[in-house]
């Protein structure tokens, strides 16, 4: 089958609604990945249909989660930061399929965020940007998600980048496995208050959603 097919196949088992732009820019967003790779050292992926699975549709299967939560939050225009997003992902999906949030992806890799930028101008998507820097950095409290996909344990992803986020703000991880022992490492300033378990169409390696919050004195912020 083809990218385009095995695309919107994944699509229906994701339940996931795209117009016919949002799936042709997914597929744009692919073969940009696939010709830049070698001078940006994107991914280790160099199979397109290995890659549609273990980067597009594995991105893809975090659309829904976050637009309910984005929803229910009620903010007209919420702003997502994608930290160590590398190549883009989740970042560049979620531009892609949520035009009404602002997307911020950050990497300490010069080239990667580099590549993002470009992505961002090639596809025409005005709610996306790049910047190259450490999360650290970031302490504007602007963010009313931060996430994050195979980018570090949860004590420093949550450290790093609490500054980022708004006083209310979430953190979301996508992980593998259930990550009992970075769970209890978190201690009482971090909050893991939703698992969801990801079927990512394709792959037969276990992922999940963690969505925590902070703590302030003692109560939930």
């Amino acid at each position: 089958m083809s990218l385009d097919s095995n695309l919107r196949e994944g699509l229906l088992t994701l339940n996931l609604n795209l117009s016919e732009g949002q799936i042709s820019a997914v597929l744009q967003y692919q073969g940009l990945i696939a010709k830049w790779n070698k001078v940006y050292n994107l991914t280790a992926i160099r199979d397109e249909q290995d890659m549609l699975y273990s980067h597009l549709l594995d991105s893809l299967a975090v659309v829904n989660p976050l637009k309910t939560v984005l929803g229910n939050r009620g903010e007209p225009h919420p702003r997502v930061l994608d930290v160590g997003s590398g190549a883009g992902l989740p970042g560049v999906i979620l531009a892609i399929c949520l035009p009404e949030v602002e997307v911020t992806c950050v990497d300490t890799v010069g080239k990667k965020a580099a590549f993002i930028q470009q992505v961002a101008l090639g596809l025409g998507l005005r709610n996306l940007k790049a910047v190259h820097a450490r999360v650290e950095t970031l302490t504007s409290g602007d963010w009313d998600v931060v996430c994050s996909r195979a980018f570090a344990s949860l004590v420093d992803f949550t450290r790093w980048s609490r500054a980022a986020l708004k006083p209310n703000g979430l953190w979301i991880a996508m992980k593998g496995k259930h990550p009992s022992d970075e769970l209890t490492a978190l201690g009482a300033e971090v909050q893991m208050f939703h698992v969801e378990q990801l079927n990512v169409p394709g792959l037969e390696a276990e992922r999940c959603l963690l969505w925590l919050r902070p703590i302030a004195n003692g109560t939930a912020g």
